[in-house]
């Protein structure tokens, strides 16, 4: 099938799993930039010829100016010399020149003993010279430049035009060098930068220096099996540069589009929740403050929705007190009238009474009844009116009262009339009272209706609070009349076929991916299993890696482990083997777009004994012959070298001595 056939079959298995047109997930790739397409392996050489380093060393060891150059095998290099005398220097520096940033490792005081980096490499099988002038530690100006061969651009420093060579880039600082040689070694590599999804909100974007993780190998210390980064899937991503596997590159971008877009819209979901409960509460409590604000109006306003004149309230309410005042004044008079003729009736029963029982009472019937003494206003009390009525002595004077009781009918008729006449006139007094009573108690309940009504006039009356009531009410009123109630989230069709199409894509290229990387990893994870058990690490009896770089250690009559549960050395043997492995199972089916250049620090230090050194540096030589991999190698121990590799592949110091 051609590749032509296959960008076409995968576009319309797409569309069908998506239940979409063909068309539509065109569209959607091409408005995201993802690869439609299913690239053959594309070839990535990474090569180094020759490091120059020259400035001036300060301390113990060989200070003064120097000026080194040394070459590099197209197979494995060894660098060899005591600790501390520049070995892994020489890694840092092909790192500074090639990824555009040394690693940590990179000690600023060597840095600072540095003029002039210049390195010959090639490409992607364009020559290429990368030259650099520090000061302090710092690029202070870089141009990398580029002619017909490496031979042509030995010992060049600047463009010549008479030997065709020309500037690739220019830079005048450390940071600006950093920038462009990274973008210079991805569009030279033909490699899409690692996208990967970031809190389900973002993208992160891994450039040039993390795919230098695959060039560099980790120590052994480091927990992740391929590159410098554990996090975010990258080890995974880096299998593409050892396995450029069927659909591997646009299934990442595609799942990392996917996924940002789905994150998106469930972002976007969760806030339209979120308004929705937001104008729901807001709702609430506009109808609270509503009730709150009729009722304060209710309490204002009178309730018979007849406020009135309060000038006239007030002065009805004044012409009933008065009223009241004189029904009051009348109603007393009437008392006082009442009460004389209670008495004087009192009086009429009680002399007929005596002029019926007693003579004296008789003779004195039209004589004076006084109640004190005419001289002396001394009372006259009951004892003296009694002596009178039993001893006929007068109560005034005590004399005895003489003389006949001629008339006793008619004394005792005329009493009789003088009562009749009394009791008419109680009467006549109690029903004017009575009548005063009546008006007096009409005319206050009139006063207290009046002033009822003054008073809730009066409330009604406070204009500014009423006025205020009436404002809060029509606005809470015309706020509710207007609000928008909640809304649930707009469903965009056109966001809902975009997740669709990623989706169903992101599953067919992982299906796709895995089906082809089934085969490979059998024989990868054979070939890692016994290179390993070459290499030294014990008691291995299998191991399985995965797309996403997870390594599972199964050993010999043990339960599985997981590769960042070994000991640094071993995980270093594990690390070389499985790179090993990818290179060679690669190069046997056309998948490998490994860059071919291998950076490997001191792995005899990290716990392996010389025997298993020499199979490691031994092999590694085999390897780098047979599959076109240049491995550039360091170790402290001389003797190692020399029995395991070629004269010609070693670049040795003297003992105690700089490599450069």
């Amino acid at each position: 099938m051609s590749i032509e056939q296959a960008e076409v079959l995968l576009e319309a298995r797409i569309a069908d799993k998506a239940s979409v047109k063909v068309e539509d997930v065109r569209d959607v790739f091409a408005e995201y930039g993802l690869p439609l397409v299913v690239s053959p392996a594309r070839p990535r050489s990474l090569h180094v010829h020759r490091l120059r380093v020259a400035g001036e060393r300060t301390g113990d060891v060989q200070p003064g100016p120097f000026d080194t150059s040394m070459g590099f095998s197209h197979g494995l290099t060894a660098l060899v010399a005591s600790n501390f005398r520049g070995k892994t220097s020489v890694l840092e520096l092909l790192t500074w020149c090639l990824r555009g940033t040394p690693r940590s490792e990179m000690q600023n005081r060597v840095r600072g003993w540095l003029h002039q980096v210049d390195l010959d490499a090639t490409v992607a099988g364009e020559p290429m010279g990368f030259r650099l002038d520090l000061t302090e530690g710092e690029i202070t100006s870089a141009v990398v430049l580029t002619g017909s061969d490496h031979a042509t651009l030995a010992d060049v420093r600047a463009p010549d035009a008479g030997l065709g060579i020309t500037p690739l880039l220019r830079a005048s600082s450390t940071d600006s060098y950093a920038e462009q040689i990274a973008g210079l070694m991805l569009g030279r590599m033909d490699l899409q930068p690692l996208v990967n999804s970031f809190k389900e909100t973002s993208t992160q974007t891994h450039g040039w220096p993390a795919y230098f993780g695959a060039v560099y190998l980790p120590a052994g210390g480091d927990k992740a099996l391929l590159g410098e980064v554990t996090s975010n899937g990258l080890p995974g991503r880096l299998l593409q540069v050892f396995l450029d596997l069927p659909a591997a590159a646009a299934l990442t971008r595609v799942k990392t589009v996917h996924d940002v877009r789905q994150a998106e819209d469930k972002a976007r979901r969760k806030a339209a929740k979120a308004e929705a409960d937001e104008r729901a509460l807001e709702r609430e409590r506009l109808e609270e403050e509503l009730a709150r604000a009729r009722e304060q109006l209710a309490r204002l306003v009178p309730g018979d929705d007849n406020d009135g004149s309060l000038v006239d309230l007030a002065h009805d309410a004044v012409r009933l007190a008065r009223e009241l005042a004189d029904a009051q004044d009348q109603w007393d008079d009437a008392a006082r009238t009442f009460r004389r003729a209670r008495t004087e009736r009192q009086q009429a029963a009680k002399l007929l009474n005596d002029v019926t029982e007693s003579a004296t009472a008789r003779l004195l019937f039209h004589g004076l009844n006084p109640s004190s003494c005419p001289r002396c206003d001394q009372d006259i009390d009951d004892a003296r009116r009694q002596q009178e009525r039993h001893a006929s002595t007068c109560a005034v004077c005590a004399r005895e009262v003489t003389g006949d009781d001629e008339e006793p009918q008619e004394i005792t008729a005329e009493a009789q009339e003088r009562l009749k006449t009394s009791t008419d006139i109680e009467a006549a007094a109690k029903e004017t009272l009575e009548q005063a009573e009546a008006v007096v108690d009409g005319l206050t309940r009139k006063l207290e209706d009046a002033q009822q009504q003054l008073r809730r006039a009066q409330a009604a009356a406070d204009l500014p609070a009423r006025l205020a009531a009436q404002e809060d009410v029509l606005r809470l009123e015309g706020a509710l009349s207007v609000f928008r109630e909640p809304e649930g989230p707009a469903v965009d069709d056109a966001d809902v076929k975009t997740i669709k199409i990623l989706a169903a894509a992101a599953d067919l290229l992982e299906k796709d991916s895995k089906s082809a990387a089934e085969a490979l990893f059998d024989e990868v994870n054979k070939e890692i299993t016994e290179l390993a058990t070459l290499f030294g690490v014990p008691s291995l009896q299998s191991v399985g890696i995965d797309r996403g770089a997870r390594l599972k250690i199964y050993p010999v009559g043990s339960k599985q482990e997981w590769f960042s549960d070994q000991t640094a050395g071993a995980r270093l043997r594990l690390r070389i083997a499985v790179v090993i492995a990818l290179l060679r199972v690669g190069r046997r089916y056309g998948v490998s777009t490994h860059p071919g250049l291998l950076l490997i620090d001191s792995p005899k230090s990290e716990e392996m004994q010389s025997a298993d050194a020499r199979k490691l540096f031994a092999e590694l030589a085999t390897v780098a012959a047979e599959s076109d991999l240049q491995v550039v190698i360091t170790t402290a121990d001389f003797d190692l070298a020399r029995a395991t590799l070629p004269a010609d592949t070693i670049r040795q110091a003297e003992i105690g001595a700089a490599l450069w």
